[in-house]
């Protein structure tokens, strides 16, 4: 009986033991946790700070005053739009050193021509009516837009010397040179001449529907008969 209760006793406090030792490591475990946690939110606070300053996001700061320098009416029918992409080739100081003062970039630019007729310059001798039949002179086809698209256009390569850091003004003159031979581009294409028949065409079926059975288009050298 004597020997029952002993073993009673011992399995009883290791219990007890079990029981203390496992409370014991959960509040050890806990106040690891609860010490550990604010160390490692300071240490990314801290490396977010340190990107931040190795890295800043550009601040944009537009001038509050607008100035306005001409507002004027535009009647611009614009008939045809060209996408080209071109590559250009920008390079400076190549030759015998350029090894050591050179400076080239190719430059990949997407850019939009748009072009049209505009109807501000049609005149009332530009337009008139003989036996049902409507004549009208258009204006030439001129080129309204010619420009770059910043958002994809990008310098695929720059190569500088390795004496020099490069001129601070070439890819400015890859930009302009870009824009010349996209309309160059262009009217190559006879873009002038496309957006001239797409003018044609549109203004044929508008004189229509305003109720003339006929419509031809003349040219700006022929004048009207009589």
């Amino acid at each position: 009986m004597d020997s029952s209760r002993s073993w009673v006793f011992v399995i009883g406090v290791l219990l007890v033991m079990a029981i203390t030792g496992f409370a014991l490591v959960w509040v050890v475990q806990d106040t690891i946790n609860n010490t550990v946690s604010p160390v490692q939110s300071i240490t990314g606070d801290l490396g977010t700070r340190v990107s931040q300053v190795m890295n800043p996001t550009p601040t944009i700061l537009p001038d509050p005053i607008t100035i306005i320098r001409e507002v004027r009416a535009l009647a611009r029918l614009e008939t045809i739009q060209y996408s080209i992409e071109k590559v250009i080739t920008a390079q400076t100081k190549q030759e015998p050193f350029g090894f050591l003062f050179g400076d080239k970039l190719i430059f990949v630019a997407h850019g939009e021509v748009i072009a049209g007729i505009d109807l501000e310059k049609i005149t009332t001798d530009d337009i008139w009516v003989e036996k049902n039949v409507l004549y009208v002179r258009l204006p030439e086809p001129e080129i309204f837009v010619a420009t770059l698209d910043n958002e994809h256009s990008y310098i695929y390569d720059r190569e500088r010397g390795a004496l020099t850091k490069g001129d601070i003004n070439l890819e400015t003159e890859a930009r302009k040179a870009a824009e010349l031979e996209i309309q160059k581009a262009a009217e190559e294409d006879n873009i002038l001449q496309l957006a001239k028949q797409n003018a044609e065409n549109f203004l044929y079926g508008f004189f229509r529907q305003l109720g003339f059975p006929e419509v031809i288009f003349e040219n700006r050298d022929q004048l009207p008969e009589g």
